[in-house]
Order: structure tokens, then C-alpha cells, then sequence
């Protein structure tokens, strides 16, 4: 059984309160969205977990997009991160929380985004999901 996991700032995955997720062997990670950063970041998982990622906006309105494929794979590679539902910009409402499910199933460095613009520093706003062999 897996355990839920609370994150924070630069450091690695600590346990957290046990949820029904847990359960069902899903790792849930809390990410806030803020001006011009995610937190934490880097997020950092084990090969083969499926991943729950609940992002809260706390300012105003944010984005979050992570590409399916790790930082320098070829695009036409057999996709590293396996997404319950089909993938595109998640607009994240200030106050509210979405949430983004896959299965982390090849090692290496995914990045994510903002999409939603959100001021001055908007394509500053990137984070960095490591799947760990």
C-alpha cells in the first residue's frame, strides 16, 4: 500500500495523511500555483507510481501543462508519463484545485508549465517532474 505524500519546497517526498487514494496505491502530491511559481518544484517520484498532482491556485487564474514525453526524448518515442484523461492546457481557477493522474512509467526530467498567462514573469512560471528509476 502506498502512502500520501506531502511535499515541500526542494525536498524529497514525506508521508503525509493516509487518504482512500492511498489505498489505491495513487500518490497525491499538493502543488500550489502563485505568481510566477509552482510549488514544490522539483517534484519528485519512483518509476511505475501512479500520480495524483492537485494544483491550487492561490492569486488568480493559472495553468499547468507537463509534457508526456522527458526533457530531450525524441517526439516520436513512446510516451513516458500515461495520462488517465487526454492531456492539454488545465485552466486552474484562483481559489480552486484540479487534478492531473498518470502513471510516472519512464525515468527522466518532465517539465511543466504555466499556460495561462498570469503577468510580467508568466514564462518564468516552470517546475520540473523527475521520475526516479
Amino acid at each position: 500500500m502506498a502512502a500520501t505524500f506531502a511535499l515541500t519546497r526542494g525536498s524529497a517526498a514525506k508521508p503525509a495523511n493516509t487518504s482512500p487514494a492511498a489505498a489505491e496505491g495513487v500518490q497525491v502530491i499538493e502543488v500550489t500555483a502563485k505568481k510566477y511559481q509552482f510549488d514544490p518544484s522539483p517534484i519528485r517520484v519512483k518509476q511505475g507510481t501512479r500520480v495524483q498532482l492537485k494544483i491550487t491556485a492561490t492569486d488568480h487564474v493559472h495553468g499547468f501543462k507537463i509534457s508526456e514525453l522527458a526533457d530531450g526524448v525524441d517526439s516520436g518515442s513512446k510516451s513516458g508519463l500515461v495520462f488517465s484523461a487526454p492531456q492539454g492546457c488545465l485552466r486552474v481557477e484562483e481559489g480552486k484545485t484540479e487534478t492531473v493522474e498518470f502513471v510516472a512509467q519512464t525515468p527522466g526530467v518532465y517539465s511543466f508549465r504555466c499556460c495561462v498567462h498570469c503577468g510580467w514573469h508568466h514564462r518564468g512560471m516552470k517546475g520540473e517532474f523527475i521520475v526516479e528509476p
